[in-house]
């Protein structure tokens, strides 16, 4: 027959569960919206579909393999993993937690009282037990620790995401410029060499009674102006190689590129790209994870203002010598339950819950804040790539047109119709509209490349 106790225990526990699960959950407010279509739109444009390896849209080998070794190698993308596992385990952690726990041992004492026989002898005991404890999860505390910590774990997740992407973007970003300033330095050293034969063809019409003095100065300071700027990217070209090999995780006197003086081609971008591509970047999708996370604080915190009811149970043998220690008669046990309500605590409880609430409203707020951001962010790179297309069009035009007028001057020079004013002005022109040329041609490289990177490697094909 079963005794009245854990019948009466069992009722009582039933009934609390039946009532009270849901009562401390609050639920966090909804995602951040988004207007259905980015405000800068580029003109109708055939843009391909992007692939996963959204970095081979600019057709480039070794940027491909440089992407490759980048998610192997990369400090920062193994300081995420860790943190994942980190995350994971902590998951893993809370949902043991509504399980009993179960613990078992052997022990033997000798002791001497005067009392403990009476022979005056020390007397012996010898126990094995068995005991196990059950915190019944009434107001939702340890389910809602569990989805805190799940939210964590999938906020980890995408900070990976996240960190993978920020890396895979700055890599290409800095490949570009590598390659740019191989551009550069290849025409400043084109230009030097324009600059020598002018120097020596000043030089000689100086010796004839030609040219004047002055002509030869200005030659000379437009090569040493020349040679310096060349200097100087030669070392931006070494810097920007140095922080290629950090980036895959290699000391810079390790890695070295082959020079090209070659830029990745360009990239269309769609002419319509909808605000829902949004919700694929990691860190917005971490941000909301993090949101969930401080919601369920809440809930644990007010669960603290409840009581605990925990049950426990214990069985095991006990006699003063270990022979014929599993007898029956030899068998104690028991059974019990407890409930525990904390009376005063100086408001620590409460505080607590308004701290949580605090803190849910200001990571709801960073998430929102994130996700306006984020629209500015394509926003801006929207309007970029498409005026950087017509800057590159016109910069074009405008390097042929220096290079035509250099080469008219140079034969005026030549015949004596013109001084040299007139050609190192013309000279000046076709180096700074190709050099600009360059630099355009980067910077819409860059931007195509940060919105692929706002728009966590995505787009619709057009």
């Amino acid at each position: 027959m079963l005794h009245p106790f854990p019948k009466t225990l069992l009722a009582v526990a039933v009934t609390l569960l039946l009532c009270a699960c849901a009562v401390t959950r609050v639920d966090p407010p909804v995602a951040a919206t988004a207007p259905a279509q980015f405000k800068e739109a580029l003109p109708s444009s055939q843009a391909a579909a992007v692939p996963d390896a959204w970095w081979t849209l600019f057709q480039d080998p070794v940027l491909d393999e440089l992407e490759r070794r980048v998610v192997i190698g990369n400090e920062t993308l193994k300081a995420s993993v860790a943190q994942l596992a980190a995350a994971r385990a902590a998951l893993n952690a809370s949902q043991t937690a509504v399980y009993p726990t179960v613990s078992a041992g052997l022990t033997g004492t000798r002791a001497y009282t005067n009392t403990s026989s009476a022979s005056g002898n020390p007397a012996d005991n010898v126990s094995l037990a068995a005991s196990a404890s059950w915190e019944l999860d009434l107001w939702g505390r340890l389910s809602m620790a569990t989805q805190g910590a799940q939210a964590t774990a999938q906020a980890s997740e995408a900070d990976l995401a996240a960190a993978r992407l920020s890396v895979q973007a700055a890599l290409a970003q800095g490949y570009f410029s590598l390659r740019a300033a191989e551009v550069q330095q290849e025409l400043l050293t084109r230009n030097v060499l324009a600059y020598q034969k002018a120097l020596e063809l000043t030089q000689v019409r100086y010796s004839a009674g030609v040219a004047g003095l002055t002509d030869v100065l200005q030659a000379k300071t437009q090569l040493n102006g020349t040679q310096t700027q060349l200097a100087d990217t030669m070392a931006q070209r070494a810097q920007l190689e140095h922080a290629l090999a950090v980036l895959l995780g290699l000391p810079p006197s390790s890695f070295s590129l082959v020079r090209t003086a070659t830029l990745p081609a360009a990239v269309l971008v769609p002419s319509s790209l909808p605000s829902t591509l949004l919700e694929r970047r990691p860190d917005i999708a971490a941000a909301r994870e993090r949101v969930k996370a401080a919601y369920a604080q809440i809930g644990i915190t007010d669960a603290a203002l409840f009581p605990t009811l925990s049950l426990s149970a214990s069985a095991g043998y006990g006699q003063n010598s270990i022979a014929n220690l599993l007898n029956t008669p030899n068998l104690l046990w028991n059974l019990g339950a407890g409930l525990t309500q904390s009376l005063f605590d100086g408001g620590t409880r409460k505080l607590a819950s308004a701290q949580a609430r605090a803190t849910a409203e200001q990571v709801t707020s960073s998430y929102r804040q994130l996700v306006l951001t984020a629209l500015q962010e394509v926003e801006d790179n929207l309007v970029l790539s498409s005026r950087l297309q017509d800057e590159v069009s016109s910069q074009t035009e405008a390097w042929q047109s220096a290079q035509r007028n250099l080469d008219i001057v140079m034969a005026q020079y030549r015949a004596g119709t013109v001084g040299y004013l007139n050609v190192s002005a013309a000279q000046s022109s076709a180096l700074t509209a190709e050099a600009t040329l360059v630099t355009v041609r980067n910077r819409q490289l860059a931007a195509v490349n940060t919105l692929l990177k706002n728009l966590a490697g995505r787009w619709e094909a057009s």
